[in-house]
């Protein structure tokens, strides 16, 4: 499918106007856009546990319970050190450091997955044609998913809002041990080639694939056996899988979201990019301190999308005057109060995908 363009709306001024709004607020505040000392202390304190974890799993052999509840901790880790960590240093926001960034950006090469497939589909393909059908790979869950109505129905769709859950949890595997390789070889995010990889590019799949195989599965086999090995790199990814479907899906399919199909001859979508992107994301809990800490800002996606190279440690503010913006502009500003009310409203959603043509 040829990627498509967006209409400039001729006489538009609403992007134009929450860039200008936006800058200001920093210039006002002397603000650096990328993160501070708070994002940065709790990226040594995620890692510091996570590695804590690690180290005391493999090679002190806590009693079971214990263990079972360090894998679920290093599970919630793994996504909380993509959400807050990798996330705004692929995106170039986590420092005004590029060295920083591309450090924070490789954490994921860390945690098993490939910071070059991550960009091309997530910083490239994602967030530029997001919830359009055919591009955007967030979506492309088929046939075990219908994601929206352009996708074809099938009869077990039916029952998706119910085994949903089951499937979200496999997702870091899945990511782990299939996708990255499926976009490797084929060179391609679904029907978007990826940009020529480098000889460095090479060897960085490559080096994080080996690297987690060795430290996550064949050395903890040979410490401590091959059971309970199993038992533990399940809860742990399991878990994981979960809360990143959970936050990602939150994002983008909701009951309010849209999901925008290119006219079939020009393959123009109606509407300019900052729009779009408005129309096709969703926040949840912003007013939740915690939740905001843990995944990273993520549930501010809306903020993050119009401006991804601002760190999610400035979202809270800058929510304020996009929501000022699009209320001016008549351009309605989707938000959920509460993470629970989201997640209805997914769950809904993926019923209503399986029963309707």
């Amino acid at each position: 499918m040829a990627t498509p363009k967006f209409k400039n709306l001729q006489g538009s001024t609403f992007h134009q106007e929450l860039k200008r709004r936006v800058n200001n607020y920093f210039i006002e505040n002397k603000k650096n856009s990328t993160g501070n000392f708070s994002l940065y202390f709790k990226a040594v304190f995620f890692f510091l546990i996570y590695v804590a974890g690690y180290v005391h799993l493999v090679f002190f052999t806590p009693p079971t319970w214990w263990a079972i509840l360090e894998c679920l901790i290093m599970g919630g880790l793994t996504a909380a050190i993509g959400f807050n960590v990798m996330h705004d240093g692929s995106h170039g926001s986590f420092s005004n450091s590029k060295f920083f960034n591309k450090v924070a950006t490789f954490s994921i090469n860390m945690l098993g997955a490939s910071g070059i497939m991550w960009n091309n589909k997530h910083n490239i393909i994602h967030h530029t044609y997001t919830n359009i059908d055919g591009i955007d790979d967030d979506i492309e869950i088929k046939p075990l998913l219908r994601m929206c109505p352009t996708q074809k129905k099938y009869a077990i769709h039916r029952f998706q809002h119910i085994y949903v859950w089951v499937l979200y949890t496999l997702l870091l595997i899945v990511w782990l041990f299939v996708s990255d390789y499926t976009k490797y070889f084929r060179q391609k995010v679904g029907s978007v080639p990826i940009k020529k990889m480098s000889a460095f590019d090479h060897f960085a799949f490559w080096a994080a694939k080996l690297g987690y195989a060795f430290m996550m599965i064949a050395l903890p086999i040979y410490m401590v056996g091959f059971l309970s090995w199993l038992v533990g790199f399940l809860v742990l990814t399991l878990f994981a899988g979960f809360v990143l479907s959970i936050v990602f899906q939150l994002a983008h399919t909701v009951e309010e979201t849209a999901f925008p199909v290119p006219a079939a001859d020009t393959k123009i979508i109606e509407n300019e990019w900052a729009i779009h992107q408005i129309q096709t994301t969703a926040n949840f809990a912003t007013k939740n301190r915690l939740i905001s800490w843990l995944v990273g800002g993520l549930n501010f996606q809306i903020e993050h999308h119009l401006f991804p190279k601002i760190s999610h440690i400035h979202y809270p503010e800058i929510s304020k005057i996009i929501k000022k913006t699009c209320d001016e502009f008549n351009v309605k500003y989707i938000e959920y109060k509460k993470m629970r009310h989201a997640i209805l409203s997914h769950s809904s959603y993926l019923r209503k995908m399986g029963r309707a043509d």
